[in-house]
């Protein structure tokens, strides 16, 4: 689908990266990107966002370049959607819809669709209510009965009734995997989940230590589902080594709650191996993002090694770094070429040995 991006610099330092990252995403859900236009604003104008002038400018670009769509890097609000739209003439999605989007692409397992669905009709329903407004006025009367408040109650109702559904299904999903995480606990085996920034190379590595054949691709959301696995380390004896969506920066928050049950692995583990991508210059940026949804899901206080992937692109020697008590805090590895794998199941050996595979109570800090 031939589509035009809009991207807004709001002054941000990265904003660069930002606007890159979209564009990444914009590909990955199947935009043929005819042409960018970057406008630049002290702040959104509320109308519009970026100001009748760039709007104008925009709807030009449209026509011109035969746009069947506008991806839009920002959320916006209903309001401005419906504005723009009126403009353009085309469908304009901005950011948050655009990554419910490729999610609901991404998804395979029945629990991955529920949570995607679930987390579309909570944006729809902050649409909707604002999309009918102009009717809620009408308070029946001859000529206007029938459809206009009462579909819109009907529509709210449906959407309503199927959030429900959903949240309840997926509270069963729950319930059964606190059942295999007590089961686990009781047999004393040591949980460590993979967490990073999207296309960190979780997934490469995930294969790496478990032979798995877990899906793989150089693009954002290549994974949605948690996949766990258990392997035997020697040193530490059996493992569950789970695998778990990318973090972005700006991740919608019905996401967050959505995806909330997956995550859970990640809040339950008791270690967490953050995958860095070592090649990025956004590196950094991208590893505190990621603290941030850590924190968003109370895990920030679960230990945690830092994970140096793509270290054939970065340049670098597999390697493990130790902060002042001697623990392996930072570990170099190329999971594509399985280089560096020996440092990891090492500290993995050393943490299990440390603290015993239940309790946990220290995080593990870098230098």
């Amino acid at each position: 689908m031939k589509a035009l991006v809009i991207s807004v610099d709001l002054g941000e330092p990265d904003f660069a990266a930002h606007a890159e990252e979209f564009v990444m995403l914009a590909t990955g859900a199947g935009a043929e990107i005819q042409q960018v236009l970057t406008v630049r604003r002290l702040r959104p104008d509320a109308a519009g966002f970026i100001g009748s002038g760039k709007i104008e400018e925009a709807a030009a670009l449209v026509k011109a370049t035969e746009s069947e769509i506008v991806l839009f890097d920002r959320p916006l609000s209903p309001a401005q959607q419906r504005n723009l739209e009126r403009h353009f003439e085309v469908r304009v999605v901005d950011r948050v819809a655009l990554i419910l989007d490729i999610f609901a692409l991404r998804a395979k397992s029945h629990e991955g669709k529920l949570q995607v669905e679930l987390a579309q009709l909570q944006h729809l329903a902050t649409r909707l209510t604002r999309m009918w407004t102009h009717l809620e006025r009408q308070k029946g009367g001859i000529g206007l009965r029938g459809p206009g408040e009462s579909q819109l109650e009907t529509d709210r109702r449906l959407i309503g009734a199927r959030v429900k559904a959903l949240r309840e299904r997926l509270g069963r999903v729950q319930r059964q995997r606190a059942t295999q995480r007590r089961a686990r606990a009781r047999g004393q085996t040591l949980s460590v989940s993979l967490v990073g920034y999207t296309n960190a190379g979780k997934s490469t590595l995930f294969n790496a230590l478990t032979r798995a054949g877990a899906y793989t691709a150089d693009q954002l959301f290549a994974t949605l589902d948690t996949t766990t696995r258990r392997i035997w380390i020697e040193g530490a004896g059996q493992v569950v080594v789970s695998d778990t969506v990318g973090f972005i920066r700006a991740l919608p928050p019905t996401l967050i709650a959505a995806f909330r049950a997956t995550l859970e692995e990640t809040i339950h583990a008791d270690l967490l191996l953050h995958v860095i991508d070592a090649a990025s210059p956004q590196r950094e940026e991208q590893a505190a993002e990621v603290s941030k949804v850590l924190a968003d899901i109370q895990a920030d206080e679960i230990p945690q090694i830092q994970v140096y992937n793509k270290i054939d692109l970065a340049g670098y020697e597999p390697r493990v770094e130790r902060n002042e008590h001697g623990t392996i805090a930072r570990v170099f590895v190329s999971a594509l070429e399985r280089n560096g794998l020996d440092g990891l199941r090492q500290a993995i050996v050393e943490f299990g040995g440390h603290t015993g595979s239940n309790a946990i109570h220290e995080s593990v800090q870098p230098e």
